[in-house]
């Protein structure tokens, strides 16, 4: 399967622990941001979220860790939609070192379309759940 393109970025300094390898926060930042620019692409977008009063939240996450990553590396994470459901969206992320292509973590996050009222589950609206379906389609047939 071909995946998204959904963050590009460096790996700072103080990114780095004590025994200087990016640390796990730093990791988790990264996919998030990523999660986000994903988002945007179905649009669920910042004014989306502001105007509908919806949210999103992760409700669960689960990272593996691959390789480590050192200041001055560049990293690129790619996303692929697993499933869309009705309130509910499951994805994955790779994320790689930008120079050599070796993937340093993965990252399957499954999220749910909240109310930001009632702070419940609510669905997604038609034409975000369809551009969602549709991205899914077209990352499955470009493989």
């Amino acid at each position: 399967m071909r995946a998204l393109l959904t963050y590009r970025g460096t790996v700072y300094p103080w990114h780095c622990d004590h025994v200087g390898h990016m640390n796990n926060m730093w990791f988790a930042g990264k996919f998030d941001e990523a999660s986000w620019n994903l988002l945007l692409q179905i649009g669920v977008t910042p004014s989306y979220l502001r105007e509908s009063g919806c949210g999103m939240a992760a409700v669960e996450q689960h990272t593996t860790f691959k390789r480590e990553l050192l200041a001055g590396d560049s990293v690129e994470v790619h996303t692929e939609i697993v499933e869309i459901r009705d309130r509910v969206i499951r994805f994955t992320h790779s994320m790689h070192n930008g120079e050599t292509g070796e993937v340093a973590a993965t990252c399957a996050i499954t999220g749910v379309h909240i109310d930001m009222k009632l702070r419940r589950a609510c669905p997604f609206p038609d034409l975000q759940r369809r551009m969602a379906q549709d991205m899914l389609g077209s990352v499955r047939e470009a493989a």
